[in-house]
């Protein structure tokens, strides 16, 4: 741990120039003493300070490595939380770059104007997105500062990933979904420390993109997360999605165990013996497919190999219930306020791989159009139907080839992501508190992924672009006007966001956001002219997918 002396504190103020005659960024946690850092905004006439690499759980190595967190025990002199904390191992098939980090990655970063305010601050918690194999709460990607301009407390977190977070063994020992009861520890701490920076522990929304999106609407079920947070918001992601659901999760566990040569891996505690004294490093480039179809259908934004699973109850469990069954009986969060949507065209994230290989994988294999939960779950014969289907719905008589790439994003936008973000709300509506919708139509030169759709004709807000208008992202380095187009829909979200976290009622710029509800379906675009109500979002699409579940016999 980084920490620092009395004298290392005083050259630590004067490196970073901080006025620290009474030492204004010392604060004291359950754990022991924090120091931070004064910052100035990158927009605003404003400071604020910045406490990072705060570590709230036991770092989760040896015989550790894939259990449930443990809640880390007090240190001893003064924490430097100036800096992050590691990265968790991740490999990021976007960029196809891997980054061993440290399986010693369990840290938050609390952001906060006032630590004495006149009263506690709403807190926002933000979970990142990376399909549950890459990603951290780093200002690489995720400096709070459009936020903190709204007046809220702003933390971020770090979460094991892939199959350091994943991996389920099915029993008591690894049950699986350690990479959620990470963050749900991450909550307990904020539950427990965040009034020492000025924050409400009773006002708390938790806010996820793409897979930490996902990862909201898991919390939402979780008897283990209740309590824990009153406001939610889930962006681009939600429990149903394709790539958030694992087929054979203990199967794929002994697979994974028989490429690392681990010579019994039907004894449960051989296996995990085995796989806690491998290294891992070699994990990243396993891919432990269960059926031969999964070489073909192991594609983005379709399948993941772990990923969040439904625990065997064994008393210390984040979820024991099918997510369309939890839904449906109730058995919820209930005393939460959501808000939930997409983006307009979510795949143009992957448009260039689109174009590469994926038009003509699924122009082979017409099985891939079948959303997963069918796929796995249904006969070759409904599976091939429920394909012809879905291609005749986005391509008419069209052929699947390069030339109809717009086609092709719009049925992976909708297929991916954008019908179970209504599937999700349509049930919560019915038993949480208030519900919101949304869809992202915002399109500038900060739509980073969206822009690549430029040269196919295509400008429309893609998979991971909300956030660059909620948080600056250190590592692009943009220069910012206050006058922009840009700046003007940044300001929209974030006052939207944190009206929100204050009051449960997004509404903004004289906008009234009306609730939804599965027979209103309200809800409000965000594009570069401010918000603009509508009913019924992408309504075909939704009314045709319900259709398709319904002919493969899955409850939808």
């Amino acid at each position: 741990m980084r920490l620092i002396t009395t004298v290392g504190v005083l050259i630590l103020c004067v490196i970073h120039n901080i006025s620290c005659d009474d030492d204004v960024t010392l604060v004291e946690v359950e754990q022991g003493q924090l120091r931070g850092q004064v910052l100035d905004a990158v927009v605003g006439d404003f400071q604020y300070l910045s406490y990072k690499g705060i570590p709230y759980a036991k770092p989760p190595v040896g015989k550790l490595r894939f259990k449930d967190p443990e809640y880390l025990d007090s240190w001893e002199g003064v924490l430097n939380a100036t800096e992050h904390g590691s990265v968790c191992p991740q490999f990021n098939p976007i960029t196809a770059v891997y980054t061993s980090g440290s399986e010693d990655c369990l840290f938050l970063n609390v952001y906060t104007r006032n630590l004495t305010p006149d009263a506690p601050r709403p807190v926002v918690v933000f979970i990142h997105g990376g399909a549950y194999i890459f990603g951290s709460g780093n200002t690489d990607l995720y400096r709070p500062d459009y936020l903190l301009a709204n007046d809220v407390i702003v933390v971020t977190i770090n979460y094991r990933l892939g199959v350091l977070g994943f991996l389920s063994l099915g029993n008591e020992d690894v049950p699986g979904n350690a990479a959620l009861k990470d963050q749900v520890t991450a909550l307990k701490w904020v539950q427990n420390n965040i009034e020492k920076f000025g924050g409400n522990p009773n006002s708390v929304t938790i806010v996820g993109d793409t897979a930490g999106g996902a990862s909201v609407t898991l919390h939402m079920l979780s008897p283990m997360s209740k309590g824990l947070f009153h406001k939610a918001v889930a962006m681009s992601g939600s429990a149903t999605c394709d790539f958030g659901l694992t087929y054979k999760h203990v199967e794929k566990a002994k697979i994974f165990g028989s490429a690392l040569k681990c010579e019994n891996v039907d004894d449960s505690a051989a296996l995990l013996d085995c796989l806690q004294a491998a290294d891992y490093n070699a994990f990243y480039s396993i891919t432990p497919t269960v059926l031969a179809s999964e070489e073909i259908t192991d594609v983005l934004f379709k399948m993941e190999h772990f990923t969040p699973v439904i625990e065997k109850k064994t008393g210390n469990n984040f979820l024991t219930e099918d997510y369309y069954s939890a839904l449906t009986k109730g058995h919820v969060n209930k005393d939460v306020d959501f808000i939930i949507g997409y983006s307009s065209q979510e795949a143009v994230l992957l448009i260039d791989l689109f174009n590469a290989s994926y038009v003509d994988l699924y122009s082979r294999y017409k099985e891939l159009f079948t959303p997963s939960e069918i796929l796995i779950k249904s006969t070759p014969d409904t599976n091939l139907n429920v394909a012809k289907s879905v291609k005749e719905f986005y391509f008419g008589e069209k052929p699947v080839i390069t030339e109809n790439l717009n086609l092709f994003v719009k049925y992976s936008s909708s297929a991916s992501i954008g019908y179970h973000a209504q599937r999700y709300a349509n049930k919560w509506a019915n038993f949480g508190k208030k519900t919101y919708f949304y869809i992202f139509d915002g399109f500038t030169d900060w739509n980073f992924f969206g822009q690549q759709g430029v040269k196919y004709g295509i400008e429309k807000a893609s998979h991971f672009d909300i956030t660059y208008y909620l948080f600056y992202p250190e590592s692009l380095n943009w220069s910012i006007d206050t006058d922009s187009v840009e700046y003007q829909v940044t300001k929209q979200l974030t006052t939207s966001l944190t009206n929100f976290a204050k009051s449960s009622d997004p509404s903004v710029d004289g906008v009234t956001w009306p609730q939804y509800s599965e027979s209103s379906k309200a809800y409000v675009t965000f594009g570069n002219d401010g918000p603009v109500v509508g009913y019924g979002p992408d309504e075909d699409d939704y009314n045709f997918w319900a259709g398709v579940y319904k002919s493969a016999g899955i409850p939808f």
